[in-house]
């Protein structure tokens, strides 16, 4: 069983890409063979810095090791590296249908807000179409918003493997609950698209000024509270342990609590749980040559895996005599 799923490189990443992706990635190396990507060819379509891409492609190499992510169980590898899959990208896009691509969620919500897209947003499906089946991925892990895509993806290596054979395998997406359940600090789903996002190694003061600021609502501290629906009580149950999940939650329910406290609790709570990442993080920042030759070894390995399926279709479609 081989696993397989990209993050981009398109800004620091926060709790919501942890809790929602990252530590799933972490728990499945654990299980199955595991190809991560950091997807800076999709980040094209939103960041046009040359440096500033360069660099955030660095810092989430180290953010994924820091978390966790271990090379001798895990290939990770920057997406560029392995220009394969580029190629592989035109055959599936000469025999996908456009109608299909405009149905695609992230295309329609630019055109209906009369936001220009252009050609890289509205073929983001073929190339990530690529990405999976380069590497005869089995299983996908995405948020719920991606399952689209997976879809897609289907779509294209069936109609291929109708054409030319059975050259594709035909992977399934493997949805990760979590990722609608990480509320930002406005209680909107966590995202930098709505500018509400803790980012994971935020200085420790700045962050803890930031957990201060989360909104709450107005209503009198003595009112009862039910902590089911309050965004706050929500972060701070990804952090604690259930005692203390349970214990926060009475109070809540008791009323006559300031949401001040609980900021407290969540600012020490997230300190705590994050602190080993934080000192692997110093390390790593301290040595660069072993992050690059993590990313030149999970390229080689990802190379090697591509270039066969990438044969393999070109035999197919007669572009190898």
């Amino acid at each position: 069983m081989r696993v397989l799923s990209g993050i981009q490189p398109t800004g620091r990443f926060h709790w919501g890409n942890y809790f929602g992706a990252i530590q799933q990635y972490i728990d499945l190396q654990n299980e199955d063979e595991s190809y991560y990507f950091i997807a800076n060819l999709h980040a094209l379509t939103t960041i046009r810095d040359s440096d500033e891409l360069k660099s955030l492609t660095l810092e989430a190499a180290i953010d994924l090791l820091a978390l966790g992510l271990q090379p001798e169980q895990a290939t990770l590898f920057v997406q560029s590296d392995v220009p394969e899959v580029s190629e592989l990208t035109w055959l599936l896009m000469t025999g996908t249908p456009i109608g299909l691509l405009e149905r695609c969620h992230a295309y329609k919500e630019k055109k209906e807000k009369g936001v220009a897209a252009d050609a890289g947003l509205f073929t983001y499906p073929v190339l990530m179409a690529a990405d999976i089946l380069a590497y005869d991925s089995n299983v996908v892990p995405v948020g719920q918003d991606q399952v689209q895509h997976i879809e897609v993806c289907r779509d294209v290596a069936r109609s291929f493997n109708h054409h030319y054979g059975e050259v594709f395998v035909m992977p399934d997406a493997k949805v990760l609950e979590a990722s609608a359940k990480v509320p930002g600090t406005d209680g909107e789903k966590m995202s930098k698209s709505y500018d509400n996002t803790i980012r994971i190694f935020e200085p420790l003061k700045p962050q803890r000024k930031q957990i201060m600021r989360i909104q709450t609502d107005s209503r009198p501290m003595e009112d009862s509270k039910d902590p089911s629906t309050d965004h706050l009580y929500q972060l701070l149950s990804l952090f604690a342990s259930d005692a203390e999940c349970e214990e926060v939650a009475g109070i809540y329910r008791a009323g006559g609590f300031g949401y001040g406290d609980i900021k407290k609790r969540l600012a020490d709570a997230a300190e705590s749980y994050f602190s080993d990442a934080r000192a692997r993080r110093e390390k790593l920042e301290q040595d660069p040559g072993f992050v690059q030759d993590v990313l030149n070894e999970g390229a080689k390995q990802a190379r090697a895996k591509a270039s066969e399926v990438l044969d393999r279709a070109q035999k197919a479609t007669g572009l190898v005599r």
